[in-house]
């Protein structure tokens, strides 16, 4: 198939810098791959930005398109687990790393990518979720599967602006929980407020890492930022809380003693939604689109088109965006 495209395509220069520009790619250069799908929308993840400028730890092959969420039909497969003209959705795994991504009009990836996508998620409602929303509804069960309630106290969110933070405490908001969200954005607090955060601290409360334990505050913890903050919230959990773990917005690693797992079993769960078993994925895309469905999803949501795309993953690198950015890629 000989079809040109639109595309966002970053390319490395012989100086080891890094420009972005809106060009044409070809279909027949795509990676193989048994499933073609013509993208509707993607969507920007901080690991977008970071592709996006050349961070050897998400791409190191050059000309590259990223954009690891995708939602779209398919356009050609040799798969028999999916047709022509399948409602799908693609995200995580390699897709946007090495390989081309749904900053692209097409991608082209194994069927083991794709899921169907759910009959009551629109579109555009799937790329407000995307590999974000994937996450923290993982997240979110984790707590309700560790045994948690709206009536078992509040739950702290992290990096609360954010991709993850800003969907967990709309879903969270939904199923009835107290939500208090931590960020450093003071002009951010209506914002967290209209999806469902009943407080909003700074995040400098939580930085406070010199005593081994402190008093008792929360039932459960959604957590992307790592470090002093992570450690903070084991300290500070009510007997039996349940502490999700999935970023390193903060720091790669954190201290703390043994005591928050001792002394009040708490129990720290890592989340990972780039490679996680397909039956998970599905299931927790199924819940999106129901239990998990909030009606704040529009105010979590920005609508960009792909010539727009540069000034936004800036904007993210910068540490001044907020929310859920879709890009439609018609």
């Amino acid at each position: 198939m000989s079809t040109e495209f639109k595309a966002l395509i970053v390319e490395k220069a012989e100086d080891g810098s890094f420009s972005r520009s809106i060009g044409s790619r070809n279909v027949a250069d795509l990676p193989e791959g048994n499933v073609l799908v013509r993208v509707q929308y993607s969507s920007l993840n901080y690991k977008d930005a970071l592709s996006a400028t050349g961070n050897p730890g998400v791409s190191r092959n050059f000309p590259h398109t990223p954009g690891i969420d995708a939602v779209g039909v398919v356009e050609q497969s040799e798969s028999d687990q999916f047709s022509v003209g399948d409602e799908v959705i693609v995200t995580s795994y390699d897709l946007g790393m090495n390989t081309s991504g749904g900053l692209g009009q097409f991608i082209r990836v194994p069927d083991s990518w794709v899921l169907k996508r759910p009959e009551h998620l629109s579109a555009q409602e799937a790329m407000t979720f995307g590999t974000a929303g994937l996450t923290a509804g993982l997240m979110v069960n984790a707590l309700l599967e560790g045994g948690l309630t709206p009536d078992s106290g509040p739950v702290l969110v992290t990096g609360a602006t954010g991709g993850v933070g800003s969907v967990a405490i709309a879903i969270l908001a939904k199923l009835g929980f107290t939500v208090t969200a931590a960020s450093g954005k003071r002009d951010a607090h209506d914002f967290l407020k209209s999806l469902g955060a009943n407080e909003v601290i700074d995040r400098e409360e939580l930085s406070d890492n010199s005593r081994p334990m402190f008093k008792t505050v929360w039932a459960g913890v959604v957590d992307v930022v790592g470090g002093d903050m992570l450690s903070n919230a084991l300290k500070s959990c009510k007997y039996n809380g349940v502490v999700t773990c999935s970023g390193l917005v903060g720091a790669t690693d954190f201290t703390t003693s043994i005591f928050p797992f001792i002394l009040r079993g708490v129990r720290l769960i890592g989340i990972d939604s780039v490679e996680c078993d397909m039956a998970v994925r599905t299931a927790a895309w199924q819940k999106l689109s129901s239990d998990f469905k909030t009606h704040k999803l529009d105010e979590l949501t920005t609508e960009i088109t792909l010539e727009e795309v540069e000034a936004h993953l800036l904007k993210m690198l910068e540490g001044k965006s907020h929310g859920r950015v879709i890009v439609n890629m018609a």
